[in-house]
């Protein structure tokens, strides 16, 4: 015999959510496991800000603990790829908290705009890397003159 049962969708939600919590939270700690074991070929993404002025691009993205030398920065047509590996754990501790990244990291940005990759200047101030790309002349706005007659 066949019993019916109520269908309750604030519980099958409840159990959805408990469920994706599950997977997001071993995918985390597997994920901040391979980091720490040096395990994983694969680079974490650096976080970016990228912004536009009428003149240049900028993208600025915190790298503290590294020297300029530490970075690999190429512009290949309208692709900017920053490499680079902020140094691994200590050794023979008990960590408290592990928040911090180590390891290799990539970031692989469109810019969708003509530039001028022959004055891109790039600086470190305070853990900071700055890269400012200026736009190519084309690329820029113009202001048009409305003329009558």
């Amino acid at each position: 015999m066949m019993a019916l049962a109520h269908w309750n969708p604030i519980r099958d939600a409840a159990s959805l959510r408990e469920a994706m919590d599950r997977l997001f939270e071993e995918q985390r700690f597997r994920s901040t496991l391979d980091w720490e074991r040096d395990q994983s070929p694969r680079a974490w993404r650096l976080p970016v800000d990228v912004y536009s002025t009428p003149e240049e691009i900028v993208i600025q993205a915190a790298v503290a603990g590294l020297k300029p030398e530490d970075v690999e920065i190429t512009l290949e047509g309208d692709t900017l790829t920053i490499r680079g590996q902020l140094p691994h754990n200590l050794e023979n501790v008990d960590y408290y908290f592990h928040e911090l990244p180590t390891g290799r990291f990539v970031r692989v940005l469109s810019l969708n705009v003509a530039t001028d990759a022959d004055r891109a200047e790039a600086r470190f101030e305070d853990g900071l890397l700055t890269l400012t790309i200026p736009k190519a002349a084309a690329a820029r706005p113009r202001q048009i003159q409305v003329r009558t007659g």
